[in-house]
């Protein structure tokens, strides 16, 4: 495999499609004016240009250098790295992520951008479990996940383990596809949802 800095793909950075635009209309319900909101993988900008268009102070996160650089042209300051791992001390009020959720057999894939914004892994979940495994680090207290997921993924799996880091999950859009079903889940700590 090449370096990741290293690859040259004729289109590197995945752009606003059908999942971008169902998890940009419910960032928009859920950000207020003054928030501060991370956009993990945030690709070409696009959701955290929608959470900035709200009057919100974005942050966008991307392990792609040319997604880091068009989301910057759009607007959105944009750091390079691996989910949350850059944020030490920061907290977001709310965070959107928009995984990579299609499940793709290992020998399948191709060693490009496209493929790193879209591959899952065998399960669709190999990007997915991680972020639910960290993401309570940069939440701010009262503060909203909300990620985009597939049938394919697996929902009810993304569930159960979101539940077992202790929030609490709900569903908040879906829309249904041919060949799935797309659903935003908003994940809340269980002692905010009591609240």
């Amino acid at each position: 495999m090449t370096d990741l800095a290293d690859r040259r793909d004729p289109d590197p950075v995945y752009q606003p499609a059908e999942d971008s635009r169902l998890l940009g209309e419910v960032t928009r319900e859920f950000v207020d004016r003054g928030d501060l909101v991370l956009d993990v993988g945030t690709g070409s900008g696009w959701v955290g240009s929608v959470a900035a268009d709200e009057g919100a102070t974005v942050v966008g996160v991307d392990v792609n250098p040319h997604a880091c650089r068009e989301a910057l042209d759009l607007g959105v300051p944009t750091v390079r790295g691996n989910l949350v791992e850059p944020f030490r001390d920061e907290t977001f009020d709310t965070v959107a992520f928009n995984p990579p959720y299609l499940p793709t057999d290992p020998e399948d894939e191709r060693d490009d951008w496209q493929e790193t914004a879209l591959s899952g892994g065998e399960s669709g979940r190999a990007v997915v479990d991680p972020f639910i495994d960290t993401v309570g680090r940069v939440l701010a207290p009262g503060g909203d996940v909300l990620l985009l997921v597939s049938s394919l993924t697996g929902i009810e799996e993304v569930t159960d383990r979101a539940e077992a880091n202790g929030f609490h999950v709900e569903e908040v859009e879906r829309e249904k596809f041919p060949f799935e079903r797309l659903v935003v889940l908003r994940m809340i700590t269980q002692k905010h949802q009591t609240d």
